[in-house]
């Protein structure tokens, strides 16, 4: 702690050394780093500097807190030829992550229906540990929607709408996956989990467009205050879960072979090049992939339940992606860095891709603007809806936060909702919530979480992201 700097109004850097190969980077504030300091997730974030092959720096969002091996809220580049890879820096969740969708109704106009709404799109979308879905998929068509994304499962599945893809991270689809990197445990836990929740963080929540803060950005993204959305969390489900696990593995006998001492082995990795750096790779792409699909088949099934729930139609719902975003990956991109372009492997754990306007990236449709990042806060408050700022190529390899970011662990919040009815609570401010097992909603209070408005108030300050809109629940489904 004695060793981090203020060098800015919402930067902190801890510089190189001892075995550290590059700074470490904070963005906070005096409210946040606080926090940080609790959990000390800046001594993990240290310990990621020190990974061989990490250029630039090492970058902990304000939302950063305690996670598997590398902080969430970490962003590390890794030089693509002389670099390592690490199951650790993406997650167990891999592309868990969010969508964001935009309807032509006006909160006023449903506000006596929200009990029924929620009520139906807990009957039509499971929500929970180890629930199947829907979509029962053969072999054949896992490896399909593994390594063809979202394009199959709008052109073969038929769900969701091909204009949907432009406006997906990637368009729906990471090339290079190879399911034949994917082992059979893998697969069989993810072919009946397509169009499933999951638990834990994870949610559907229905809510409306409170404030829009840049009307300029607004319109043309068709923000508009009063205006029910549906916001979607999810990610590869177990699919992705027994990936991290199974590479995990792989990665710790990689470093024990190459005698490799590692500070933590939360942290094993293999190096670029490699055969077992490749297999993650490619089962990573796999994970990220079907996580597209899962939310747009959820995204499916939540615009039929509006639909039956108002008793209106699809054309009167309205119904417009405005963006999915990842959270939990590794992908390769290009970056300056120290003056130079670099061909890079950007771990991104708990932060969000943030590219700004004109980039070659971007879909025709925001290249002007920059990209559309959805911020989910918790349950009880209110999330927001962010515009990419240019300095985030320079501060963050084109990255900011990813939500509110934890400030209590599970078993804490548990305690602390000891004999209080958190339903009720939110009953009474207006937000109705269902939730499959009861314990989740003491773990997932609005006091277990950073007030995500101080978060995304630091990346704007830092120059990282700028808040376009503000959204509240009024319904919110979780496992």
């Amino acid at each position: 702690m004695d060793q981090m700097k203020k060098v800015a109004p919402y930067k902190y850097v801890i510089e190189k050394h001892g075995d550290m190969n590059v700074d470490a980077v904070i963005f906070a504030d005096d409210i946040l780093l606080p926090k940080i300091v609790e959990d000390k997730s800046f001594e993990q974030l240290v310990n990621v500097a020190s990974l061989p092959g990490i250029v630039g720096k090492a970058v902990a969002m304000p939302d950063i807190h305690w996670g598997y091996g590398f902080p969430v809220g970490g962003v590390a580049a890794f030089d693509y030829e002389s670099g390592i890879v690490s199951p650790g820096g993406v997650g167990f969740d891999i592309n868990c992550g969010v969508r964001l969708h935009l309807t032509n109704l006006d909160i006023k106009s449903i506000q006596n229906k929200i009990e029924n709404v929620v009520s139906t799109l807990f009957d039509m979308i499971p929500a929970g540990v180890g629930l199947s879905g829907n979509v029962k998929l053969s072999k054949s068509e896992m490896r399909r929607v593994s390594e063809e994304g979202a394009k199959f499962v709008v052109n073969y599945l038929n769900f969701g709408d091909e204009k949907e893809l432009e406006s997906i991270e990637s368009f729906g689809v990471i090339n290079g996956a190879d399911f034949d990197a994917v082992s059979e445990k893998a697969y069989d836990r993810g072919r009946d989990q397509l169009g499933t929740v999951g638990s834990g963080n994870h949610f559907v929540e229905v809510g409306y467009v409170e404030q829009v803060v840049r009307k300029d950005i607004a319109e043309k993204w068709g923000l508009r205050e009063g205006q029910v959305t549906v916001l979607i969390h999810s990610g590869s489900r177990g699919f992705g879960h027994q990936i991290c696990e199974d590479y995990i593995r792989v990665a710790l006998r990689w470093c024990e072979k190459n005698r490799v001492k590692l500070k933590d082995n939360q942290l094993a990795f293999m190096k670029m090049g490699t055969q077992e750096a490749q297999n993650y790779i490619s089962a990573m792409k796999s994970a990220i992939n079907y996580a597209f699909s899962n939310r747009l088949i959820i995204a499916h099934y939540c615009k039929k339940a509006l639909v039956k729930a108002l008793g209106i139609t699809e054309s009167e719902l309205g119904w417009t992606l405005l963006y999915d975003v990842a959270h939990n990956t590794a992908k390769i991109e290009t970056h300056r860095i120290n003056g130079k372009e670099r061909k890079v492997v950007v771990h991104r754990k708990g932060a969000t891709r943030a590219f700004p306007k004109n980039h070659p990236e971007l879909p025709q449709k925001y290249r002007d603007v920059g990209q559309p990042v959805i911020i989910p806060g918790d349950m009880g408050r209110y999330s927001y809806v962010l515009v990419a700022s240019e300095n985030s190529m320079e501060e963050s390899f084109g990255s900011t936060c990813h939500g509110a970011g934890r400030s209590m662990s599970r078993s804490k919040a548990i305690k602390v909702a000891r004999g209080r009815d958190i339903s009720s609570e939110l009953r009474k401010r207006g937000i109705i919530v269902k939730a499959r097992e009861r314990h989740l909603l003491a773990e997932e209070m609005s006091e277990a979480y950073k007030d995500v408005y101080d978060v995304v108030r630091v990346c704007e300050n830092a120059g990282l992201s700028l808040i376009v809109a503000k959204l509240v629940p009024v319904g919110v489904i979780k496992g």
